[in-house]
């Protein structure tokens, strides 16, 4: 009888990508980068381990909210202290920060544990075409 493949740590093998958002919506593209990061994409996904790849995701100023999000969707964060709920719509967050909007996205994709917060290390998110990462040799991603 065969036994279901699992993947082991030492196993896997990690690759840069580079996605652009120029001209796609926000959440299209963020639930492709949520894949990658996972490592859904790759034939030895193992879900209690870290299968992903990198992710450089650039551009992010130039992703698209369709319909009325930019007016009527609200990001909220508290302080902790009384009365320090802070609520800005997502026109100034695109406008001030795309990066925080876009890493938001990707992070309520992730699982919720100490999987999901080491699958957020390995997300870069810049405002435009510009990145860091040229060492790592970064292959563009299509989808």
């Amino acid at each position: 009888m065969k036994t279901t493949y699992m993947a082991k740590p030492q196993e896997v093998e990690k690759k840069w990508y580079i996605i652009d958002a120029a001209g796609k919506p926000l959440g299209r593209v963020a639930t492709e980068v949520a894949r990658v990061l996972r490592g859904k994409h790759k034939p030895q996904f193992t879900p209690h381990l870290d299968t992903g790849d990198h992710v450089i995701v650039i551009n992010a100023e130039k992703a698209l909210l369709t319909g009325k999000k930019l007016k009527q969707k609200k990001h909220y964060r508290h302080s902790g202290y009384p009365g320090g709920l802070k609520v800005v719509d997502y026109e100034t967050l695109m406008r001030e920060k795309p990066e925080r909007a876009f890493y938001l996205a990707v992070k309520g994709m992730l699982p919720g544990n100490r999987l999901g917060r080491a699958m957020l290390k390995k997300l870069r998110v810049y405002r435009d075409d510009k990145h860091k990462q040229e060492a790592q040799q970064p292959e563009i991603w299509e989808f």
